[in-house]
């Protein structure tokens, strides 16, 4: 998997790790992605946090790789972002 299929793929279920944020408070924020809305990752960890994607960069773990993502790029609602890879 890479960066453009994880963006594609669903997100909810995998490990996501807060590597860069405009808040200092958000950085180092790890869990599940519990939820995920048009602006928001709900992450579920020691408890459970709503993340705006704008301001983030996200670290995932999909199967033994990691991969970073800059938030802004998974805006929009999941739905659509899915329907988007047939669009190309």
């Amino acid at each position: 998997m890479n960066q453009k299929k994880l963006i594609w793929s669903e997100l909810i279920g995998l490990k996501a790790k807060i590597i860069r944020a405009s808040h200092p408070e958000l950085v180092g924020i790890e869990g599940y992605v519990l939820d995920e809305t048009r602006n928001t990752l709900t992450i579920g960890g020691e408890r459970v946090w709503v993340i705006p994607k704008d301001v983030v960069e996200l670290e995932f773990e999909a199967g033994n790789k990691r991969i970073r993502i800059e938030g802004k790029n998974l805006i929009g609602r999941p739905e659509m972002r899915l329907k988007k890879r047939w669009r190309r």
